[in-house]
């Protein structure tokens, strides 16, 4: 990790700081639990999909039309 030089405005004045191992620390800390709440969004992501893979297996397949006499379940009646 490369140190910086950072600015901090403090009660008008601009007083120089440089990045500690606290700080360095802190950010790896972010950076940690950041990739562990993206691990935790991809598994959720994961089980979603499997299970709306699963619901669309589970739709029942439609009934074949050919069967039917040429009145049937070929028009949808709009009116009401």
């Amino acid at each position: 990790m490369t140190l910086r030089l950072l600015r901090i405005r403090f009660k008008g004045e601009i007083m120089p700081i440089s990045a500690s191992n606290g700080v360095s620390a802190a950010l790896s800390q972010v950076n940690a639990q950041e990739q562990r709440s993206v691990l935790v969004l991809k598994k959720a992501l994961d089980a979603q999909a499997q299970t709306a893979a699963a619901l669309i297996q589970a739709l029942p397949q439609p009934v074949a039309i050919d069967n039917l006499p040429p009145n049937l379940g070929r028009n949808v009646n709009t009116s009401a």
